[in-house]
């Protein structure tokens, strides 16, 4: 009996020599990298250099001028809506409905997953118990700290539980022991098989990544 091996599962992200052009400015230059399943890649770099630019292509919110990009072995730019199904995303300013509750919002932002009924229900629950919600579920946004603010961004972008969550300067202006709770969480989400991409400018959260990468005038200049 012959057997054969089963083929290796393709990285979570996968990124080949990505350019993209505003104007007649090449602000990335050839970015190449891919991210496994499970791990946590970090982005370190100065204002401006590309790191927020390759997350939105990443989250095919902007075209490349060329390359490609994949996520879980689908193709961004042939099959965006099936790509787009695994990602989870958390800009850096996350938008955020004030006259709605911690609750409805999920709710809504659920609901825009395609997560209906009971399934809704059950990703609610859940992301308010993995983000320390509860106590705040029916409480209106507009009352909210910052911190139960920045709590309540974090679970939408989980709320369909995705294979791929990507994090531009998640905890920008976020008190310490917030940011050390944040990648705690972080931590338990990719023991659990979470692929994250994340942009930061803390060095202490840089070295709780697996893997990190310099990006300065649009380039990985370093690993």
């Amino acid at each position: 009996m012959n057997l054969v091996a089963p083929s290796p599962l393709p990285p979570a992200i996968r990124v080949r020599n990505l350019w993209h052009r505003f104007g007649r400015v090449d602000v990335l230059r050839d970015v190449s990298f891919e991210v496994g399943a499970g791990e946590i890649f970090g982005f370190i770099g100065p204002n401006g250099a590309g790191k927020s630019t390759t997350m939105r292509m990443v989250t095919g919110y902007f075209r490349p001028t060329s390359g490609s990009i994949s996520l879980c072995g689908i193709d961004m730019l042939e099959n965006p809506e099936e790509a787009k199904f695994r990602l989870g995303y958390l800009p850096e300013n996350a938008p955020l409905y004030s006259d709605m509750t911690v609750a409805s919002f999920l709710g809504f932002c659920a609901e825009m997953r395609g997560l209906h009924g009971a399934d809704r229900t059950k990703a609610i629950d859940r992301v308010l118990d993995l983000c320390f919600l509860d106590n705040v579920r029916n409480q209106s946004v507009d009352t909210l700290s910052k911190g139960y603010r920045h709590r309540t961004c974090f679970a939408q972008s989980i709320i369909h539980d995705p294979d791929v969550l990507i994090l531009d300067e998640p905890t920008a202006g976020v008190d310490p022991l917030a940011r050390r709770t944040f990648w705690d969480e972080i931590h338990s989400l990719a023991a659990e098989g979470l692929t994250v991409l994340v942009s930061t400018h803390y060095m202490d959260e840089a070295e709780r990544c697996h893997d990190i990468a310099y990006i300065a005038y649009g380039r990985l200049m370093a690993r």
